[in-house]
């Protein structure tokens, strides 16, 4: 994944001196997905940007699934992505039917979400990186955020969770062609679908579930929203074999950068053994959305995703600070 440690970038991005714009409708302050930017009373754009060293021996793959790790940003928001630019970087001896394997997988997954990819901008980099900068449009009183959940709401979690540890047993040759084949449905799955049944049914509060892991953005949104989230571990959706390779010990440095980055605000009940812990830590690449919503709402959404699952509840704060409980 290549990311910066969550709990760094924070302290950096908290030195940075104020903006002021009346028409900033979300910006950085509160970690969330995208920008938005308000161009008239109807019409507000949204803009992301992301990418990643390889997660895929495919490079067609490793296209399709960056294309829609900078997709769902914009999902998350409620928005509409309309165009992207590529990011390359690539090393000037390398292999060009690679690249173009890579180009062609992800123009053709945003070709299939009616986006157009606008052109880009490369690098020479010994180190391949490769994602997108996506722009799209919302209503400017339609945007969610993460910061609205409120007490009584339930979590939808809409995308099973793993890839962090599945692709690190693939690196390592150890993974197994059903967690492989898993693996690659998820991270090739946009929110699309999920997003559309967000804004149809209504939510509170949305943020995608990246780099930070599940654990990680859930608290951003507890943060951000001043509750304290309930998560239940057995019902969250896991992708074949997660547990089973995060006890072979695979895991990435992300796991404890993310345990860092949310400090003492996750509370575990006894119940929840280490590799249980590490899975909700585990970095995603391409996850899915983590809703905050009404129960009628919920019943409508998990009728629609057919991978979505409700994880657990919002309460008010709690005295001591904790933000995540996790039974």
């Amino acid at each position: 994944m290549a990311k910066l440690a969550p709990s760094d970038l924070a302290q950096v991005l908290g030195k940075l001196p104020p903006q002021s714009s009346e028409n900033v409708i979300v910006g950085y302050e509160t970690s969330d997905d995208a920008g938005v930017m308000r161009l008239n009373d109807e019409t507000a754009l949204v803009q992301t940007v992301d990418f990643f060293t390889p997660v895929s021996d495919d490079p067609f793959v490793y296209g399709q699934v960056a294309a829609v790790n900078a997709l769902n940003d914009v999902y998350a928001m409620g928005g509409r992505p309309l165009s992207a630019l590529s990011i390359v970087c690539y090393p000037q001896k390398g292999d060009w039917d690679v690249l173009e394997r890579i180009l062609l997988g992800g123009q053709t997954l945003m070709n299939s979400e009616g986006v157009v990819v606008l052109g880009g901008h490369s690098v020479d980099d010994q180190e391949m990186k490769f994602g997108y900068a996506v722009t799209g449009t919302i209503h400017p009183k339609r945007v969610f955020t993460n910061a609205g959940a409120k007490p009584g709401d339930v979590l939808i979690l809409t995308k099973p969770i793993g890839t962090g540890a599945i692709n690190t047993a693939i690196k390592r040759g150890v993974a197994s062609e059903a967690a492989i084949d898993a693996v690659t449905k998820t991270m090739t799955t946009s929110a699309q679908k999920a997003s559309k049944a967000m804004c149809e049914f209504g939510a509170n509060a949305c943020t995608d579930v990246t780099g930070f892991g599940l654990l990680g953005h859930a608290f951003e949104m507890a943060k951000a929203s001043g509750v304290t989230l309930e998560i239940e571990s057995g019902k969250v959706p896991l992708i074949i074999d997660t547990l089973e390779l995060i006890e072979q010990g695979m895991l990435t440095r992300g796991d404890k950068n993310n345990r860092v980055y949310t400090g003492g605000t996750v509370s575990f009940s006894p119940s929840v053994n280490g590799v249980m812990q590490s899975a909700l830590f585990d970095p995603q690449t391409a996850g899915g959305l983590l809703i905050s919503t009404t129960s009628d709402a919920a019943e409508n959404i998990l009728r629609s995703v057919d991978s979505a699952r409700v994880i657990g509840a919002v309460k008010p704060r709690v005295a001591d600070g904790t933000m995540i409980e996790v039974s």
